[in-house]
Parts: C-alpha cells; sequence; structure tokens
C-alpha cells in the first residue's frame, strides 16, 4: 500500500544510493579544496568572513566543474601559492573566486501558473487591455556593460592567461596522448573559453572584435573585365573560412553569367575559372601564410633568435630551392588543366547520354 493515501503507481522517494553525478577528479578536488580551506582560516582570522565567502562560491559552481580537471589545475596552482607566499592569501582567494563564479550553476526558477479568473467575475474594462506602447526606437539594442562587470571579464581573462602558459610549460609524457585531460586538450576548451569572453567583453565595451590580424583583411579581385563575375568572386572568396578549388570558381562564373546575361561561352568561362582559381588560390595562400608568421609562436620560444637563411650563403640550395619552386608551379598548372580537361569528357559524357535517352 502507498504511504499517506498515495495513488498507485506514484515514484516513491529517491533512493540513497543513487549516484547524483560527478568526474574522475572528483574526489581529489574535494581533498585539495578541503586543504586549501584549512590552510587559509588560519590566515584570514582578521577576517572570518572570507572563508564562508569562498564556500559559498564553491557550493554555487556546475558540479561537472568541481570534478573537472581544470579545476584540479586551479586548486593546484593556489594551494601551491599560498603556501609558497602566505602574504598574498587574498590574493589567491579572489582568484579562485573569479573562477568559480564563471562556473556558477544558474538556476531558473520554473513560473508559476496565472491563476484561472472565476466565471462570475466581470470582464475587465476596455482600457486596461490597452497593449504596452512599443518601445521606443531609440534605445540601443546592445546596452553597455557596467564598470564591475569589464572588470571581472578581464580578470577572468588574466586567470585564464595564467593557466595556459602553465599547460604550455608542463611536460607531457606519451601516455597522456590519450587521455580526455590532456594539457594539450585542456589548452584548446581554455583559449575557446577566452575567445566568447573576449566577445562578450567587446560587446560589452561597444567596440569592434576585430584584431587587425591578416586574415581577417579583405580580398579584392578585379581579375576579369566583367564587373559582375569580378563582384559574385570577391564575395565568395572572402567568406569566413572559405578556400575555394577549381569548380567551386567554375560554378560562381556560370551563375553570374546566367544571372546577368552576359552570354559567356563554356570554353570562355573555363579559362576565365583556370585563371581565377590560380590568381585567387595565391592571394588566399599568401594570406594564410603571413598570419601564420605574424601569429604563430609561443612565449617559451620568445627568446630564440634564429640564424640567418642557409640559402643566403650557399648558392648551390637557392639553386636547388629556385627549381623546386618552377616544378611545384608546372605541376600546379598540369592538375589545373587535367581537372578541366576532365570535368569536359564528364560533361559530354552527359549530353550524350541525355541525347540517348531522348
Amino acid at each position: 500500500s502507498q504511504p499517506n493515501g498515495a495513488p498507485p503507481g506514484s515514484p516513491g522517494p529517491p533512493q540513497s544510493g543513487a549516484r547524483a553525478g560527478g568526474g574522475a577528479y572528483k574526489a581529489e578536488n574535494k581533498r585539495l579544496f578541503g586543504e586549501f580551506l584549512e590552510l587559509c582560516t588560519h590566515l584570514t582570522e582578521e577576517h572570518p568572513e572570507v572563508i564562508p565567502f569562498l564556500s559559498g562560491r564553491h557550493q554555487k559552481a556546475s558540479p561537472e566543474f568541481l570534478a573537472s580537471a581544470e579545476f584540479r589545475n586551479v586548486l593546484s596552482r593556489c594551494l601551491a601559492r599560498v603556501r609558497a607566499r602566505r602574504n598574498k592569501v587574498y590574493v589567491y582567494i579572489n582568484e579562485l573566486c573569479t573562477v568559480l563564479k564563471a562556473h556558477t550553476l544558474r538556476r531558473k526558477l520554473p513560473l508559476a501558473p496565472a491563476p484561472a479568473s472565476s466565471a462570475s467575475s466581470s470582464p475587465p474594462a476596455a482600457s486596461s487591455t490597452t497593449p504596452p506602447p512599443p518601445p521606443s526606437s531609440s534605445s540601443p539594442s546592445r546596452p553597455a556593460g557596467s564598470k564591475r562587470q569589464i572588470r571581472y571579464l578581464e580578470n577572468l581573462l588574466r586567470v585564464y592567461t595564467g593557466e595556459i602558459r602553465r599547460l604550455q610549460e608542463r611536460e607531457l609524457d606519451l601516455a597522456e596522448l590519450d587521455s580526455e585531460d590532456s594539457p594539450y586538450l585542456q589548452e584548446s576548451r581554455l583559449k575557446r573559453k577566452m575567445m566568447r569572453i573576449f566577445e562578450r567583453l567587446c560587446q560589452l565595451k561597444q567596440c569592434s572584435s576585430l584584431t587587425g590580424r591578416v586574415i581577417e583583411q579583405r580580398i579584392a579581385y578585379r581579375g576579369t573585365r566583367y564587373p559582375e563575375v569580378n563582384r559574385r568572386i570577391e564575395r565568395f572568396i572572402n567568406r569566413p573560412e572559405a578556400f575555394p578549388d577549381y569548380s567551386d570558381i567554375l560554378k560562381v562564373i556560370q551563375k553570374a553569367s546566367a544571372r546577368h546575361g552576359l552570354g559567356l561561352a563554356r570554353r570562355q568561362m573555363e579559362n576565365m575559372a583556370q585563371d581565377a582559381f590560380r590568381e585567387v588560390g595565391n592571394r588566399l595562400q599568401e594570406r594564410r601564410h603571413l598570419d601564420l608568421v605574424y601569429n604563430f609562436g609561443s612565449h617559451l620560444t620568445d627568446q630564440y633568435r634564429p640564424g640567418t637563411d642557409p640559402a643566403l650563403v650557399d648558392p648551390d640550395l637557392a639553386k636547388r630551392l629556385r627549381k623546386n619552386r618552377m616544378v611545384a608551379l608546372t605541376r600546379l598548372d598540369d592538375v589545373i588543366s587535367r581537372y578541366a580537361q576532365l570535368q569536359d569528357e564528364s560533361e559530354e559524357e552527359e549530353r550524350a547520354r541525355k541525347r540517348a535517352a531522348r
């Protein structure tokens, strides 16, 4: 029988042994946080309200984060720093609170349904059903953030930057390559978080998120004598993560010819596509190369000073490199010509099949 007159089939109380969630580092993180609290309790006796505040931040944090390798790394670093520099205990407590606040579990309160009006109640007056006035068009769509919000996000960026530097300096063994929490994967996750924080920070400051990188610069294309074709190719190659092949460029030219009634012949469009593909490919490759040269690197190699180019002092090596470049360009032309020829043959076969089907 059901207790308290509960209807049959109603769920009973939850089992005490049910697992509420957890991760590989849950027990270790709990132990480290206990050590951190115990150490900081003796160092903050003059301000007893600090430890309850830190415990409150910990209780409000997401369970997934509390059982993650990222939280273990932050705890280990803060614990080691407090032990080494006890006079900076409040700095490291604030750093830990900042990370915990960034992973606060936000609970959404369920909205209570509106009480049903009784049938005997009188209908509301006509004036009460007047809809509220529309919002003013002069109000900004993205209000600027407060100084407190901006300082918090900037502080969070500094914390993540320090954690990324520590992960980059960490030694990596072969056993960690297959781990889901390897330093490389942790670094990648932190960098994605930093990108989201940076975009949010730009919204709060009401400024552009463009950083001035070479990869963000727009490529202008004027390779043909048809402005309609040039505009379509330029719009196509400036899309995010765009690196078109020959068939993509050919389709763009065909659509431009059909859309604007240019009346271009098939052979003419193929020749235009070959020339455009070479020029566009070279410019995209050059832009990516420059972006890599300007932005690739690590703080671990800042002190490295490379020597001179060996080809500058070795004429034979320089001659061989020039020869290899000419071979590469020739082979690229051969690939483009062969690809265009195969496309011509496939189109001829398609037309022959259509004629045979008729």
